[in-house]
């Protein structure tokens, strides 16, 4: 699984890093960026969700699943 995220369409809403804060998290300049790019399996649904969750539709997920 690959996790990308647009950070020219981020605005830091936090959403991806509250529901999966093993893989996201919002930095310093307030746009989020991601700390795991290969989470372990039990976590993907979590990824997900984020991506389903973000008002800007920043991330996606291309690659082949772990």
């Amino acid at each position: 699984m690959e996790i990308h995220i647009d950070r020219h369409r981020c605005e830091g809403h936090a959403l991806c890093a509250s529901i999966a804060p093993t893989v996201f998290e919002v930095g310093d300049d307030d746009l989020a960026t991601v700390v795991d790019s290969s989470p372990a399996e039990d976590i993907e649904p979590k990824v997900h969700m984020a991506v389903d969750a973000c008002p800007t539709l920043a991330i996606s997920l291309g690659g082949p699943a772990s």
